[in-house]
């Protein structure tokens, strides 16, 4: 892969695995938006950046180099070999052999672990549009204004600092719903007993979800998403609905409960088994299976 910096982006030629959609569009995120050119804009670190791909050239616009290896590389799990991860979940069967080459461009994006815990907190029941917009609602009005980019504003994530100042009826006030009062006590706790929840990637995986389950609104599933995601931890393996349905589709009983799926699934998959849960997710939504 070539790395170079031109007209206020950072090129990368020649990188293998990565696809915005497939990145993006996979479940793991939900501040990214795609624009009418195919690109996605989205903030992250309390930067604004848009990603665009063109043949084996992706754009990282809005950006310089030492952002890139300071915060990019990192962010998009650059130092991690997909094909090697692939190849590996290719032998074990054909589904998984089908999965990774559909959504073939997939990354594990490397997220801020106190945003994730927030955003999952809202994820749960709700919808993706939804989801969104809460967070953008919370990021305007507790957040930091970090700037314009293409006629929009936009806004960081607020600290724990910041989102405690909000009421539970402001953060309601934000689209959250029945959460507000799950964000509102998760916030308060993390102030109050000056708990760095950035610090659980320090953590083993079943420790880090054990006290990641100690926050109001936080259940086994938000758990398993907020350590994949936010913490690091590819040896888990989140069951939602859609995991659900292709796991009863391709490898378990209809029956099975979704704390032995994912047992089933973290004993077969292993340390790749939140590298598996992602290309099966995205398979299994973007086909409609199991429906």
């Amino acid at each position: 892969m070539k790395i170079y910096e031109e007209n206020n982006a950072v090129v990368l030629e020649g990188v293998e695995n990565f696809d915005p959609k497939h990145i993006f569009e996979c479940g793991q995120c939900f501040r990214w938006h795609r624009q009418e050119n195919g690109s996605y804009t989205g903030v992250a670190m309390g930067k604004i950046l848009n990603v665009l791909r063109e043949d084996d050239k992706v754009y990282l616009n809005n950006t310089n180099l030492e952002e890139f290896n300071n915060i990019w590389f990192n962010y998009f799990n650059l130092g991690v070999n997909y094909t090697d991860i692939k190849d590996t979940l290719k032998k074990m069967d054909e589904y998984l052999d089908k999965a990774t080459d559909f959504g073939w461009g997939i990354r594990i994006l490397e997220q801020d672990g106190w945003e994730m815990l927030i955003s999952f907190i809202i994820s749960s029941n709700n919808r993706i549009p939804m989801i969104q917009k809460a967070i953008e609602n919370l990021s305007r009005n507790f957040g930091d204004f970090i700037g314009e980019y293409e006629g929009k504003d936009y806004y960081s994530f607020p600290t724990p600092e910041q989102l405690n100042k909000a009421t539970q009826e402001e953060i309601r006030a934000c689209q959250t719903g029945f959460r507000d009062k799950y964000i509102k006590s998760t916030t308060e706790a993390v102030v109050s007993n000056n708990d760095d929840v950035r610090k659980y990637t320090g953590l083993d995986t079943n420790t880090c979800i054990k006290e990641l389950t100690k926050f109001n609104g936080v259940g086994p599933k938000v758990a398993d998403c907020i350590a994949l995601f936010g913490m690091r931890k590819y040896d888990t393996f989140p069951v939602d609905v859609w995991v659900k349905r292709v796991m009863q589709e391709f490898y378990v009983a209809e029956d099975m409960s979704l704390p032995k799926i994912r047992t089933y699934a973290i004993d077969k998959f292993g340390d790749l088994s939140g590298f598996a849960q992602q290309y099966l997710f995205y398979y299994a939504r973007e086909l409609g299976i199991g429906r």
